[in-house]
């Protein structure tokens, strides 16, 4: 799901604290000009909108600036968070346009209820919750299912094991272990029986 944000071209010298005040949130746009960026400005109930919606490194948002007369497609990279009071202090931007290819977070949603859980008295172990992942701007996927149906005490499932959307290339160790179903630590059964 795409998002379309408004906002302005922040005036020179203006304060950041002066902007807050009146309700705006500062923020940079990188990457719509080579190494060049630009200062901006974004309503703060946009933001509130766009972060309840979106996460960082995840989802395409179309972003306006007709002061510069400037859209485009961008990733929201960073979210500076005031310290003690938790609203959002600053945003940065990253233009997307140009690129081929991105490096995104995608959240992992296991579904199913695994076998090894269900009928052998295993505890899921999951040991990653989010994939990074090399993809296309308009391929970005909102999450990746993974089914642990089929998982029984022992079993681990390995990231080049994932079924990926078409394109999308993981980044980081493909034998890295994505979710196991470990054992209770007790006594085999047939142990049990026999005493």
């Amino acid at each position: 799901m795409e998002l379309t944000v408004e906002c302005q071209k922040r005036a020179e010298g203006s304060k950041p604290n002066a902007l807050r005040r009146s309700g705006l949130i500062p923020a940079v746009l990188y990457g719509h000009k080579g190494a060049e960026s630009v200062a901006i400005t974004i309503n703060a109930k946009t933001v509130e909108t766009l972060l309840k919606k979106h996460a960082v490194n995840n989802t395409l948002i179309q972003l306006n600036i007709p002061d510069i007369s400037w859209s485009g497609k961008t990733l929201l990279r960073e979210v500076q968070v005031h310290p003690w009071k938790g609203n959002p202090y600053h945003l940065s931007f990253f233009s997307v346009a140009t690129q081929d290819s991105l490096e995104v977070e995608v959240s992992l949603h296991f579904v199913g209820e695994a076998i090894g859980v269900k009928m052998e008295g295993g505890i899921l172990d999951p040991v990653l919750t989010q994939l990074k992942l090399k993809c296309k701007p308009n391929n970005i996927p909102e999450a990746i299912n993974v089914d642990i149906s089929n998982m029984h005490v022992g079993d681990a499932l390995h990231i080049h094991e994932l079924q990926l959307p078409e394109g999308a290339i993981p980044i980081g160790e493909s034998d890295q272990v994505v979710v196991s179903i470990l054992g209770t630590g007790g006594a085999p059964e047939s142990a049990e029986k026999t005493a």
